[in-house]
Formats: C-alpha cells, structure tokens, sequence
C-alpha cells in the first residue's frame, strides 16, 4: 500500500496544520493505508504490443498494480500521436493521478503537462519510449545501442553483408525510433557494402505503414532488406513481402511480437527478429512508479528496488533502469513464446 513517512493523511474537504485545502489537494500525498492511482498511457490503445505491455491477463503493469494493491488505469488515444495521447495525460492528472506511466509519443508536445503533473507532486515514469527532460525515473527495454546495431547484424547475416536497405519506422517524433536508427546508421559502417537508401514512417498505423513499404519497394526495385523497429510496423512490412514476388528475395528484421510474427517465421518471409518481453516491461514500469511515489526509493543512480517475482533492480546513469537484453526469435524458438 501507499504512504510516505511522516505525512499526514489529506482527504477531499479536509484542513490539515496550517495547509490549505487547495494546497493539500495539490501534493499529491498519499497517507498509510490508502490506495494509490496509478495512470498507465501507451502511446495508443489498440496496439498488440501495449496490450501485452499493460495488461493484466499478460502479467503486465496491470497486473504488477493489481499485486501490489494500487489503483491502476489504462488509458491514451486511438493514434499514437501526441494529440491524441496529451488529453489522456491531461485527464489522468485532473482525476488525481499520484503517478503516470508513459510511453512518450512526442517529448517536445507532452514535456510541458508532463512538467506540470512532476510540479504538483505526481511521480512520472517513462517506459518503452523516453521523455528525458520531464519524468523522474525511464524503464529501458533493453540497451539502446544493443537495438539498434543488433538489428543491423541480424539483416547483414540475411542479406550477405551486401544490398539496399530500407527502414519503416514509427512516427518521425518518436524518440526510441530516433535513438535506435541513429545506432543503426553507425553500425552499417561496419557493412560498406550495405547501403541505407531511405526512412519512411508509418506512424504505428497499419494501414499507413502498408502504403509506406510499398511505396519503399516501388522506389527502390533492387532493395536486399528492410528494418522495421517497430511491432506495428514489421507485421505491416511482412504482409507485404509475404507474397511470390518478394518472400525470400527482399528480407525484413526488426522489433516484433512472436505471435504476430509466427507465420511469417513459419512461412519463411522472416528469418529473425528481436524484441523484449513487453509483459515484464510493464511489469517493472509499475513497481518502480510505486516504489517512487511512496518515496521507497529516489531516481538516484546506485539504489535497488525490487520488482516482485522480476526479481532486483538497480538504478543507472540518466535516471534510467534496464530490463535486460533483446531476444532474438527465429523458426528455432518462436514456438515457445507466447506473447
């Protein structure tokens, strides 16, 4: 349960001391006993991939609040696009959030409410998608520079370290994508023979990035191999290669679910790709968003805190915490997971 030492319990129409009633209200306090709410905003409803992440029935955020006896929402827009994630953010903090998880779409649109809501008390954690200048504490997926070079790597091995290569990315804002691509130029240095041709953004809308990788494909007719970093958006590009023409001859890597990618593994329109276990990242995201708002930790480099059956974690440079490496699925394993 929620508390803080030596804080007094607030309620609705309550004077506490010498506090007044709008001041109290606007702490943010929670005192012993008392449940806490919890707001959990992906970048959009709808997504496979946050369903996974936030789910209670996945062993997600959901569930990690449900365990620890919290209050917890789901809540965010249809499109993964700040201005329909901003009024969910906005609304969590009216309704009396003492703590937002967020997937940032956008840093620069949602870092002034984000800002507001961290003014007014409630602890803000960033998970999948960072907002560095306005949230106390990011739950990494996995080491940005591992995503990045890793999917190069997994492409060169398909495509014989030659060839065109093409990426269908998320939404041009989105700073993971951003963060991930600008490693993954780096590491085709290390292929000369592997050329990166064009970035088209399908905004983690399927039917948008349908048309992109199409439209990648009809520009560059002799393309070897596309990288998508996204789970909405390696299934669009997968649909589309998953035809005579290009199965086999164009291949595609990227960050995708293992059961939205199975028959395409199956198939043999993929050969490999990576993610982590959403679930899990969920499932840290709300123990350490509970861990900070009842002060049980501060965001400082060096403390531990545990995650439930996830086990101890420590927190790192940037304010950040990792949840582990990237997975590789192929043919091999892809069987085995569930998510």
């Amino acid at each position: 349960m929620w508390f803080v030492e030596q804080q007094l319990v607030v309620r609705r129409g309550d004077v506490v001391g010498c506090c007044e009633l709008v001041e109290c209200r606007n702490r943010h306090v929670v005192g012993r006993g008392r449940r806490g709410k919890v707001f959990v905003i992906p970048k959009n409803l709808g997504n496979n991939y946050f369903t996974v992440a936030d789910s209670v029935k996945t062993g997600g955020a959901l569930a990690a609040l449900q365990t620890l006896g919290e209050t917890g929402q789901e809540t965010s827009g249809s499109a993964a696009t700040s201005a329909s994630q901003l009024p969910a953010i906005q609304a969590a903090i009216a309704k009396g959030a003492n703590a937002l998880i967020v997937s940032a779409t956008d840093p620069t649109a949602l870092c002034p409410t984000l800002k507001q809501a961290m003014a007014r008390g409630i602890t803000v954690v960033t998970y999948d998608s960072d907002a560095p200048t306005c949230r106390n504490l990011f739950i990494n997926q996995a080491s940005t520079s591992a995503i990045g070079t890793s999917e190069v790597d997994l492409l060169a091995k398909d495509i014989h370290d030659s060839g065109e290569v093409g990426i269908v990315s998320a939404a041009a804002s989105a700073p993971n994508q951003n963060t991930w691509i600008g490693f993954m130029k780096q590491e085709l240095k290390k292929y000369p023979k592997m050329k990166l041709v064009s970035i088209v953004y399908g905004n983690d809308d399927p039917t948008t990035a349908t048309q992109v990788t199409s439209g990648l494909l009809q520009h560059y007719p002799h393309l070897a191999g596309i990288i998508s970093p996204t789970t909405v958006g390696i299934v669009a590009a997968a649909g589309v290669l998953d035809t005579a023409q290009y199965r086999g001859k164009v291949a595609l890597t990227g960050l995708g679910t293992p059961l939205s990618m199975k028959k395409f593994v199956d198939d043999g329109t993929v050969t490999a790709f990576e993610l982590w276990d959403p679930a899990k990242l969920g499932y840290l995201a709300a123990y350490a968003a509970v861990n900070l708002a009842s002060k049980t930790i501060t965001a400082a480099s060096g403390q531990t805190f545990t995650a439930g059956k996830l086990g101890s974690f420590t927190i790192g440079s940037g304010n950040s915490v990792l949840l582990g490496p990237p997975q590789v699925f192929d043919k091999a394993n892809i069987a085995q997971f569930n998510f």
